[in-house]
């Protein structure tokens, strides 16, 4: 699978909007929600403005003219806030091109970026039945605390 990976441009920021959906993690046997999810105020705070603060950053992986995937980060009071000056972290690839090494290439150069910002690290939340879980591990994020469905994972720059 040919793709290459660059920032995001302001003019491609709207389609984040499509990859939060794709974000949202569907156990096995249940349906996905509707759209109209990503207006509720906790899902907002991911896309809303992106763009407009200093921390605010993209990555997308393009196949040709397709965003196959796009990790984007940003200080936020979402599910995986850690502290104040550390970004938090959304990923998603289109299924059609998931499984195929682009998820763990976004996320290995947004932590490049992210450690030459010196931010202290980045964080995320990852349900436990989520496959994605496994990559975090494997690239080095631990998880700091957890609940009964979910753990909240950082990466640190400096310990």
């Amino acid at each position: 699978m040919d793709y290459e990976i660059r920032a995001m441009q302001p003019a491609e920021y709207p389609q984040l909007r499509n990859f939060l959906y794709l974000a949202i993690f569907i156990p096995e046997g249940y349906d996905p929600p509707p759209r109209t999810i990503l207006d509720q105020p906790e899902l907002q705070v991911y896309i809303k403005d992106f763009g407009s603060s200093p921390d605010d950053f993209a990555m997308a992986a393009f196949c040709g003219d397709t965003i196959a995937g796009a990790v984007w980060v940003r200080i936020m009071p979402d599910y995986g806030h850690v502290q104040d000056d550390m970004p938090s972290l959304a990923i998603s690839v289109l299924p059609e091109y998931r499984r195929m090494g682009i998820g763990t290439a976004l996320m290995r150069e947004i932590l490049k970026v992210l450690q030459s910002r010196h931010y202290p690290g980045v964080s995320l939340s990852v349900q436990k039945e989520n496959y994605a879980a496994k990559m975090y591990r494997s690239l080095g994020f631990r998880v700091l605390r957890e609940t009964d469905e979910e753990w909240i994972m950082v990466y640190p720059f400096t310990e």
